[in-house]
């Protein structure tokens, strides 16, 4: 079940790929009931049209089950939430939105039309028809192929006016000082190895483990030549190191009870059999002195969390800035908006929510009674690949960030 609560966080959380992408279509056919018409707000002179945050809202409620206005009002008392405040979330991401592409035109940030498509045909090679592509693209919110080509484009500058901001690579001395403060955490860290097969090839994998244990295979030529894991098989199945890499837990509690040079048996996941062999472990050193007492990854690891935290703070710091000296004016909310309801109505004498007590006969239970999580996060979903791949056909069986 979702709170408005998780609804609100979904809302505001910025380049709202499915929503926000999608808003100015739906209401421009004047199909919506209930549209107003005028100007939500406005960003540096672009407006925000009312009946964009409208249907945008509409459309959550149909996808959710709200449509009813009563489950609606419940809905939003049950979480102290009222219509102002969705109106005022949803137009703050369109107001992000807004920034984020004035800002890169600023900046001199631009997409490509080949950058567009090459990203449309990587994502439409991941289903096996047209039809099925269509469905896709339906299931998660465009109405055609050009609504999520502008989808495409939004997330790609915003990307790129991020990296805009990389900063210089941090010195040894900064990864060290870095290092210095977090290597205990690191302390006993594992490395190690596998050789991953489907869950329905049992049989071989015991027959590979078998003639491994017996000196008749090596491992990394056994990885090579049987791990469904192509991201490691190549790479005599190293899969790196447990404390930069999230595990499944069986095979983490498998890694957990070997020592350097020992193999597991079979193990079983999620992902098929694995069998395990844990290749080094780290000691974190009683000073650090230098940054070749850590394992090369290390460093890279340490390095890379220096450089996106700087980046971050660069990003984030002309975004507060950019914002701060634009002019952002929000208009009152109109009268007649199909999602404002009163929500006196729904409240008991003493102000709390009356969902409860409808719910205790049943008239409230069950799914609609709350937004749930799942639903939320759909109906605002943030990266436009994961809108689009949610029904994909493809990918790979077993990643090494899954083994």
């Amino acid at each position: 079940m979702i709170t408005p609560k998780l609804m609100k966080v979904a809302c505001a959380a910025g380049l709202t790929a499915v929503c926000l992408c999608t808003a100015t279509a739906c209401a421009s056919d004047g199909s919506a009931e209930g549209l107003t018409g005028g100007v939500a707000a406005t960003v540096n002179g672009v407006e925000i049209p009312e009946d964009d945050i409208t249907v945008l809202i509409q459309d959550y409620r149909e996808a959710n089950g709200l449509d009813d206005e009563a489950m609606w009002g419940l809905t939003l008392a049950s979480s102290d939430y009222t219509p102002e405040q969705l109106r005022e979330d949803y137009i703050n991401a369109f107001v992000e939105k807004d920034l984020i592409e004035q800002g890169a035109e600023e900046r001199g940030v631009t997409v490509e039309d080949s950058e567009i498509e090459e990203t449309l045909d990587k994502m439409k090679a991941n289903y096996s028809s047209d039809e099925k592509w269509q469905a896709a693209l339906e299931g998660a919110g465009f109405e055609d192929e050009d609504a999520y080509r502008d989808n495409i484009r939004t997330n790609l500058l915003q990307q790129k006016l991020y990296d805009s901001f990389a900063p210089e690579d941090p010195s040894d001395q900064e990864i060290l000082d870095y290092a210095s403060g977090v290597i205990a955490d690191y302390d006993g860290a594992k490395r190690s190895s596998h050789i991953l097969f489907n869950s329905t090839d049992k049989e071989t994998a015991q027959e590979v483990l078998d003639k491994i244990n017996a000196g008749e295979l090596d491992f990394a030529d056994a990885a090579a030549q049987y791990s469904i894991d192509t991201g490691s098989a190549q790479e005599g199945g190293d899969v790196g190191w447990d404390k930069l890499t999230t595990f499944v837990d069986e095979y983490q509690q498998a890694l957990d009870g070997l020592s350097v040079g020992q193999m597991s048996g079979l193990v079983e996941s999620s992902y098929g059999y694995h069998i395990i062999l844990c290749t080094d472990q780290f000691t974190a050193p009683a000073q650090l002195t230098s940054l070749d007492q850590l394992p090369e990854e290390f460093v890279e690891s340490f390095k890379s969390s220096l450089t996106d935290d700087a980046q971050l703070e660069a990003y984030q710091e002309w975004y507060d800035q950019f914002k701060a000296d634009s002019e952002i004016v929000v208009n009152d909310m109109p009268e007649g908006l199909p999602y404002d309801v009163d929500l006196s109505q729904y409240q008991t004498d003493d102000g709390t929510d009356a969902a409860a007590d409808e719910g205790s006969d049943g008239s409230a239970e069950g799914e609609g009674s709350e937004v749930s999580a799942d639903a939320g996060a759909e109906a605002a979903d943030g990266s436009t690949e994961d809108a689009a791949e949610s029904g994909s056909e493809g990918g790979d069986e077993a990643t090494q960030d899954a083994a």
